[in-house]
């Protein structure tokens, strides 16, 4: 019983794998890399760019499930006319390296930071995070403030959750188990298109969900084995990470937007947003037919702060 059982799993773990490494051949092909590959820190990083060279620097982290495409056909098309526009895969995410403590904010606060200074050596820029995206940018601020003129975060994650319901899906605990979390993340290519298609008009709510999205930002790269449990490790980190981070946010000394969907079920305005208020000056933006993400139906808005603050006009 136990050698034809022991013989279930090894086939069921043979198909498994098959099938997810037949799914990352196609889904790369779908989605190649589409900008260059740089080193920082011994370890590849991948950043897309536009517009021109000289241009003031924007640097924009996108969140989790997710990699930087979500910024290339949203928010770069509305700057890219008169802005240096870079946007870069985190540690694990699209076609970034992951590498051992890379589920940390400090880890991946040093990636930006890296790809900043060698791609726009010696100068500033306004840094853009998107949800998880926020915690990194808002680490970059705390840790290289030589780096950053201004923060604009986009319904973002700034503190731990304490014992408040969510935080995490279920999966991400099993995917970032050491033990099985390798197996269980073979069967994200499996399940995992159908499931994300699904569950997608949730994350946008109330607003709607735009046509191609899962297309268009290469949301199938996500499910990737790797990238799927780089993912996992990193959510289930965070709220520990967040509990540490959020301590020092009164050091923070530059000038911040935050773009916050009163609707978002995903990040809490109440457990995020607003205890960030407390503890260092915002401009806060609350858009009151948005969920969580806010750069695709209000992209005109968030671009003319993006651009404001860029060009050094604060309206505080």
């Amino acid at each position: 019983m136990i050698t034809v059982s022991l013989v279930a799993l090894s086939g069921l773990s043979l198909g498994a794998c098959v099938s997810s490494m037949a799914y990352t051949s196609k889904v790369e092909a779908a989605y190649p890399p589409d900008g260059q590959q740089v080193a920082v820190n011994g370890h590849s990083v991948h950043v897309m760019t536009r517009g021109p060279e000289a241009a003031p620097v924007v640097l924009m982290i996108h969140g989790a499930s997710a990699n930087a495409r979500e910024f290339t056909w949203t928010l770069a098309p509305r700057l890219e006319m008169d802005l240096r526009v870079l946007m870069v895969d985190r540690p694990g995410h699209g076609y970034s390296e992951r590498f051992g403590g890379a589920d940390t904010l400090a880890a991946q606060a040093a990636q930006m930071a890296g790809a900043l200074e060698l791609l726009a050596p010696g100068r500033k820029a306004t840094v853009v995070g998107h949800s998880f995206g926020g915690a990194v940018a808002l680490r970059l601020a705390l840790d290289r403030p030589d780096l950053v003129s201004s923060l604009v975060l986009l319904a973002p994650v700034t503190h731990d959750w304490g014992d408040a319901e969510g935080g995490t899906a279920w999966y991400n605990s099993f995917a970032a188990n050491p033990v099985f979390g390798p197996f269980f993340s073979q069967l994200a290519p499996i399940a995992g298109p159908a499931q994300m298609k699904n569950g997608i008009s949730g994350v946008f709510a109330p607003a709607p969900t735009p046509p191609d999205y899962f297309e268009n930002s290469g949301i199938g790269l996500f499910l990737r084995p790797p990238n799927f449990r780089a993912n996992a490790q990193d959510m289930t980190q965070l709220k520990q990470e967040l509990a540490e981070q959020s301590r020092r946010y009164g050091e923070l000394a530059v000038p911040i937007t935050v773009f916050s969907g009163s609707k978002d079920t995903v990040v809490s305005p109440k457990l995020h947003t607003a205890r960030l208020k407390k503890q260092v000056p915002i401009e806060l933006v609350i858009l009151p037919d948005e969920g969580h993400m806010p750069h695709h139906g209000e992209g005109s808005a968030v671009a003319g702060a993006i651009r404001r603050l860029a060009f050094g006009r604060q309206t505080r």
